[in-house]
């Protein structure tokens, strides 16, 4: 397992519980985020057994939509930003 780097911390606060009717729940810190149903759960479930791992948190981030959006390395050169 390669190490993480400090940019991508592993545990972006996702979990995710399956219903009995087959719909998969994503949570980010306790609160749903979506809700996956059909093929989509089940191909998540496939890709994600595991939530504690960094890629599943990655792939729960951008289901969720709450993933990078472009402008991270922009923000953190800014006066305001820089100490």
């Amino acid at each position: 397992m390669p190490a993480e780097s400090p940019a991508e911390p592993s545990d972006l606060g996702f979990t995710h519980r399956s219903r009995k009717n087959g719909d998969v729940e994503i949570l980010h810190r306790g609160r749903v985020a979506t809700t996956l149903r059909g093929h989509d759960a089940e191909d998540f479930l496939a890709e994600a057994p595991d939530p504690a791992t960094a890629e599943a948190q990655q792939l729960m981030a951008r289901l969720t939509g709450n993933y990078k959006r472009g402008n991270e390395r922009l923000a953190s050169q800014h006066a305001r930003n820089r100490r």
